[in-house]
């Protein structure tokens, strides 16, 4: 019988892939449950010689203070441990052989499950310690069964699952086939670890030119994005840190062998390869390929990018079902609406006309000057308003004293704008109703975003006393002011 319990525990520790000092450990807890029914109420250890095998049962008894001193059978004083042993002292252990224990049915099943239990954890911690480090990475495993379209996936020493979503659409395997994918999450579950493996994660299109390319994996070539429609398409930018090495060129290969490799891997996935860029407006040109671009207008305030295209590029650069551009916007970071030539043009015109309108309305100007200005670039009140007096005395045939009235026009019209709004709003007081406040000051209050008594209610005098012609005592005044207003003090 000895024996056969090291035999047990060496098999069950191969077929489960953990220690064998586990397996015994396990097995020791197991028969220390089963004895607490055969000894209730006594402290019992379970012991297994790793040698022989053989059982031994103990009572411990411990040692403890007078406070900690609750339990009478298995708890001994201070004075009892010392006229046991001299020597013995607060937390010392005397240990009583018992008889050994008889399993009957119910001890068994007890000790058989908590046998089990202990192996799922070592299982689980030894998948975790193992797979963890390599989420990121490629995988390769056999397919060990398929349920309900979810693929599970026999790693050698754990088990992933493949979700239906995970593979590439129109994509099938059967038992027993070899199955390459990338390994995205291991989670710990109270039912064991997870561990998620996919292949329509761009992660997978990512570690596969790694893999073809070596100059990706020498880190002479670098992935900056990727954009995918698993099964489809895919955009990659890519860039080079050696101006001698070209990163297109380099993730094609000779005549196409090493993207072909990706497409293969991926089951005709087409793959666009495109050089990575900082200017947004050629990036995203490039992204569009192979659509011809004919005007791209960058909007940095609202991070996208006006494409117009001639009417027989409109579709390519569009896509089938939008695809094209999607992943051109998902892989650039930015937003994009395209528009024909034809379409860009009528919009243009009609934003001239409108700034033209603006501006002969705002500024008391006649059409050929408003005219001027939109040709210089200058679209809006607050363009004129807020830019560099050069950038307009720069403009043929203006000086500088222009230049600052047409700014101080811009800013009068603007901040009636934004009192007008305020009034609407949430304070009953104007701006300019408030004590010691003047037009210039609240133009630079309006500049930042000031532009409500309550707004200025809330702000602190070191945020508002660089405004020009205005001191710290002036500045903390009309905040006084605008508090009063605001009813902070009734």
């Amino acid at each position: 019988m000895n024996v056969e319990i090291l035999a047990v525990a060496d098999a069950v520790a191969r077929e489960k892939s953990v220690e064998r000092e586990l397996v015994l450990e396990a097995m020791e807890q197991a028969l220390k449950t089963a004895a607490r029914r055969t000894y209730p109420g006594k402290e019992v250890v379970a012991e297994i010689d790793r040698m022989t095998g053989e059982i031994r049962l103990f009572h411990v008894r411990t040692v403890v203070t007078e406070e900690e001193f609750e339990e009478e059978e298995n708890h001994l004083t201070l004075e009892q441990g010392q006229a046991i042993d001299p020597a013995a002292e607060i937390g010392t252990e005397f240990r009583e052989s018992l008889p050994p224990i008889e399993l009957g049915r119910i001890a068994a099943q007890t000790a058989k499950q908590v046998i089990n239990q202990k192996i799922r954890e070592a299982e689980r911690d030894r998948v975790i310690a193992e797979y963890e480090p390599r989420v990121g990475e490629l995988i390769t495993g056999i397919v060990k069964r398929v349920e309900r379209g979810n693929v599970y996936v026999d790693l050698g020493r754990g088990e992933a699952v493949m979700y239906r979503e995970d593979l590439l659409p129109r994509e099938t395997f059967r038992q027993g086939d070899r199955v390459r994918a990338y390994l995205r999450e291991v989670r710990n579950q109270t039912k064991g670890p997870l561990v998620f493996i996919s292949r329509s994660d761009a992660g997978m299109v990512l570690r596969l030119f790694e893999q073809e390319v070596p100059e990706i994996e020498d880190g002479v070539v670098a992935i900056q994005a990727i954009a995918r429609d698993p099964g489809s398409r895919s955009k990659i930018a890519v860039i080079s840190t050696d101006a001698a090495v070209d990163p297109v060129g380099a993730c094609v290969g000779m005549r196409g062998a090493r993207v072909q490799a990706v497409v293969n891997e991926l089951h005709g996935e087409k793959i666009d390869i495109i050089e990575w860029t900082e200017d947004p407006a050629v990036f995203v040109v490039n992204a569009l390929a192979p659509a011809e671009i004919e005007r791209v207008l960058v909007d940095e305030a609202t991070n996208t990018i006006e494409v117009a295209v001639s009417e027989e590029n409109l579709a390519i650069a569009i896509g089938r079902r939008g695809q094209n551009v999607r992943l051109a916007s998902e892989l650039t970071g930015w937003g994009i609406e395209l528009m024909s030539a034809g379409e860009e043009k009528e919009r243009r015109s009609e934003e001239i006309a409108s700034a033209k309108l603006v501006f002969q309305e705002g500024l008391d100007v006649d059409e050929d000057f408003a005219a001027v200005l939109v040709d210089e670039g200058f679209f809006s009140l607050e363009d004129l308003a807020y830019c560099a007096v050069e950038d307009i005395s720069g403009i043929a045939g203006l000086d500088d004293e222009v230049a600052q009235e047409l700014q101080k026009r811009a800013r009068n019209v603007l901040l009636d704008q934004a009192l007008q709004s305020a009034d609407e709003g949430e304070s009953k007081v104007s701006l300019l109703d408030l004590p010691g406040m003047t037009r210039e000051i609240a133009e630079q209050l309006a500049a930042r975003d000031m532009i409500t008594v309550d707004a200025l209610a809330d702000a602190a005098g070191d945020e508002i006393e660089d405004i020009e012609g205005l001191s710290r005592e002036q500045a903390d005044a009309l905040i006084i002011a605008a508090r009063e207003a605001s009813g902070w003090f009734d």
